[in-house]
């Protein structure tokens, strides 16, 4: 396993260090390789719902339509 030094601001460091002190990782390692986890993961269901609609085809309403309905959503709750 490869090793990274990753600089941290004190704010940061003190974060990293009351996940571990909670139980919820056994080092700053485990924390970090959680991290990275849940962002491959993310990246990927990104770029699935990304290609998802670029393949599903042209939309039949309007930017105009598109803009009335989410202010109609934001309106009416």
């Amino acid at each position: 396993m490869a090793t990274m030094n990753v600089s941290l601001p004190d704010l940061m460091r003190e974060w990293v260090e009351s996940q571990i002190e909670q139980g919820e990782y056994a080092s700053s390692s485990d924390y970090i390789r959680d991290l990275i986890r849940q962002d491959q993961r993310r990246q990927k269901l990104l770029k699935a719902a990304l290609n998802e609609g670029l393949n599903s085809g042209r939309s039949p309403r309007t930017a105009e339509d598109i803009l009335q309905e989410t202010r109609k959503k934001l309106t009416d709750g």
